[in-house]
């Protein structure tokens, strides 16, 4: 059991029968009351969101989770398929439970797959990843006097806002974390 006041962003833990990953964090402290934990979280099997709020001092079950290394393969409908690296097998997981992650995953791309009691639940994305640019409007300098930014499309659809001097067939490295622009590659 692992106090409320633990579960940060990433966290996985266990309450009524479902499992769910920490997406937000946010600690209240009210002037003479006690304090409150108000989390968002994605429940790991549904794909569902919830927003529940603790009282400081509430418990929840911690769970252990396993992870392997895995390599993405491809996708049908809303299935995408992986590899496991080490044993060959092929989990599949639904567009549901990956949630946003779709939009990082590129094909032959090595990462990890996490499994609770033998059924994989979700996967790790790296911290960055490089995608090629295949659509975004032209941006001419002297624009503005300040730093702007405009928005760029990816192969897999995924939309992020960039500078200006980002043109078409760039490959640029994106934060997984915060889905922004970190340099271009």
């Amino acid at each position: 059991m692992i106090g409320v006041q633990e579960l940060k962003k990433g966290t996985t833990f266990e309450i009524d029968g479902s499992i769910y990953k920490v997406l937000e964090y946010e600690h209240i402290k009210v002037a003479r009351g006690g304090a409150t934990i108000k989390i968002k979280a994605r429940d790991l099997r549904t794909g569902s969101t919830i927003v529940r709020s603790f009282n400081n001092g509430h418990r929840v079950q911690d769970i252990r989770l396993d992870h392997a290394t895995v390599q993405y393969l491809y996708h049908d409908g809303d299935m995408y398929t992986f590899m496991d690296l080490e044993t060959y097998e092929q989990p599949m997981l639904t567009a549901e439970v990956l949630g946003d992650a779709v939009y990082y995953l590129l094909p032959e791309m090595t990462l990890d797959i996490v499994s609770y009691e033998g059924k994989p639940i979700d996967i790790e994305l790296p911290t960055t990843v490089d995608m090629e640019v295949v659509y975004t409007e032209p941006g001419y300098a002297g624009d503005t006097a300040t730093g702007a930014t405009k928005e760029v499309q990816f192969e897999t659809g995924l939309k992020v806002n960039v500078p200006l001097f980002i043109n078409q067939g760039d490959v640029i490295r994106v934060d997984t974390r915060t889905n922004s622009y970190v340099t271009r590659v």
